[in-house]
C-alpha cells in the first residue's frame, strides 16, 4: 500500500493525503486524494478502521478534513478545482 504524503490526526479521526500518478496515452499527471478514517478498538482490544462516525467524532472529522483541505490549497497546487460562485 502506498504511503501517505501527510496525515492529520485528532483523537480517533485521521485524514491522509495521497499523491497518485495516472497515465492517459502519452501524458502522465498526478492527482492528490484524501482518505478519511476513524480508528477504534473492539472488545478484544484489536484495532479497526471505519468511515462511520459517532456524534462526538464529527467535530474531529471536520478538523482533520479542514487541515487536509488547507494543505492541498495553500501550496499553489494546480490540481485543485475551484467552484465558481453563482
Amino acid at each position: 500500500m502506498a504511503q501517505p504524503e501527510i496525515t492529520f490526526r485528532h483523537g480517533s479521526c485521521s485524514a491522509s493525503v495521497f499523491e497518485n500518478e495516472y497515465n492517459r496515452g502519452k501524458d502522465s499527471f498526478n492527482v492528490r486524494t484524501v482518505s478519511f478514517q476513524r480508528s477504534y478498538r473492539d472488545k478484544q482490544g484489536e484495532w479497526h478502521r471505519s468511515s462511520s462516525l459517532r456524534v462526538n467524532d464529527i467535530p474531529k472529522a471536520i478538523l482533520v478534513l479542514n487541515k487536509a483541505y488547507e494543505y492541498l490549497t495553500s501550496n499553489g497546487n494546480t490540481d485543485v478545482e475551484e467552484e465558481s460562485e453563482s
